[in-house]
């Protein structure tokens, strides 16, 4: 065979412009080609993505590691469940998972003692290696400035096959005046242990989301740990002072027209 010229291949080309992109966006952009088909090695990162997001969705909590992580906290801790029986229920049937089991509602309102302004709860959500991964180190860089403002928090609650409306039933049990709620988001192709945290102020079973606020992206390749913390603390703190949440409460923690 005739030895032939090397060729840059397409996907080496650096004169392509959108490479310069890249560096900006985890989005799968300039791939490149050979021939009319992306290369290998990009066909096969996106089967190895896609692998890690159903792995995620069929995630679970690491309950011995996160409760003994938790404990350091020095607050009541309390485990409970949905009505989903099962992983596959709570896929089939969304709505079994924004309710507490019969057991784990009876159990909590044996717990519930005085008013508390905030419930922290986490749940595996579609990921729970989002919490397994990321949800102690939010709740290490936000309990100091709950506690430093005076805010009163407890319990910390792990919820398994459990969807974000849950929040709004246990926090009508406490009588809390806040449920924030830590949870594994969708995985997606680049993203499949993001960690999302919403709250909502006066919960009680019923609300929709328009009620609640959401901070999402939470991993160190996005919203940054301590950076999460701070705008959770900014957004709680100006929930608290004007009783809302929701549609009607805007995330002005860039501002410098701050509340």
């Amino acid at each position: 065979m005739e030895n032939l010229p090397f060729q840059r291949p397409d996907h080496l080309n650096a004169s392509d412009p959108w490479v310069s992109l890249k560096r900006f966006t985890d989005a799968r952009i300039a791939l490149g080609r050979v021939g009319t088909s992306v290369p290998l090695q990009e066909a096969l990162a996106l089967k190895f993505a896609h692998a890690q997001a159903r792995d995620a969705v069929y995630s679970e909590l690491n309950l011995e590691k996160l409760l003994k992580e938790l404990q350091t906290f020095q607050l009541p801790i309390y485990q409970v469940r949905s009505k989903a029986s099962n992983r596959q229920e709570y896929l089939r049937r969304p709505d079994l998972g924004r309710q507490l089991h019969e057991s784990s509602h009876k159990y909590l309102q044996e717990c519930a003692d005085d008013e508390t302004d905030i419930v922290i709860i986490m749940a595996d959500g579609l990921s729970a290696t989002a919490i397994n991964k990321h949800a102690i180190a939010i709740i290490r860089f936000l309990l100091p400035q709950l506690q430093q403002a005076g805010i009163r928090v407890s319990p910390l609650i792990l919820a398994e096959q459990a969807r974000v409306a849950i929040s709004d039933e246990i926090g009508e049990i406490f009588r809390t005046k806040i449920a924030l709620i830590l949870i594994g988001e969708r995985p997606g192709l680049s993203s499949p242990q993001s960690l999302s945290a919403y709250f909502t102020y006066s919960p009680r079973i019923g609300l929709t989301d328009k009620a609640r606020n959401c901070i999402s992206n939470i991993r160190p390749e996005g919203l940054q740990y301590e950076e999460a913390a701070d705008k959770i603390f900014y957004m709680l703190n100006a929930s608290l002072r004007r009783k809302i949440s929701g549609i009607q409460l805007k995330d002005n923690s860039n501002s410098l027209n701050k509340e």
